[in-house]
């Protein structure tokens, strides 16, 4: 990871919210492209050593992505987003949960509504995240099992990841 890169990690109790921002060093197409694009999202998004095996991929307003992130002992977490709002190159919104290998949602583990807003300037590209969480208690599950530093590590993935293409 670019130690030179912006990464903000927040939680905000008050507003039940996480905020992430985060700068990559490539465009903003290129950055979107890595966010919906199912061959590129299965090379970053899970923290090694799991990986992402999409059985569903919809992007579309009212579309789905279902996917199991994979251990290395092939155990399967399954997950889903549901998409709310698609504006390419600058926003994409999905409602994030827990669910099974048929999509229907873990009612008891946390969800949350993620909104990513997409800038760019001097060919440095910055993703704000808002994490919304209808309880206090989901954000505080989550950080117990680890997102900030899984989803750290995913990040420096897709750092990998833009280099990689942006060299091609």
């Amino acid at each position: 990871m670019n130690s030179n890169l912006l990464f903000d990690f927040t939680v905000k109790k008050e507003t039940k919210t996480i905020h992430i921002k985060r700068e990559f060093n490539a465009d903003r197409e290129l950055v979107w492209e890595a966010w919906t694009n199912p061959e590129l999202l299965a090379q970053w998004w899970a923290p090694k050593p799991y990986h992402i095996e999409t059985k569903i991929f919809d992007l579309k307003v009212g579309g789905i992505w279902l996917y199991a992130m994979v251990s290395p002992e092939n155990e399967k977490h399954w997950n889903k987003a549901d998409y709310k709002i698609i504006e390419t190159n600058k926003l994409l919104s999905f409602f994030d949960a827990f669910c099974d290998e048929n999509g229907i949602e873990n009612t008891v583990k946390p969800h949350s509504l993620w909104i990513n807003n997409f800038t760019e300037e001097n060919g440095i590209t910055t993703v704000n995240i808002t994490m919304k969480h209808d309880k206090l208690e989901d954000i505080e599950m989550l950080i117990e099992t680890g997102f900030k530093e899984g989803f750290t590590m995913a990040i420096g993935n897709l750092d990998e990841l833009l280099l990689t293409l942006k060299n091609k």
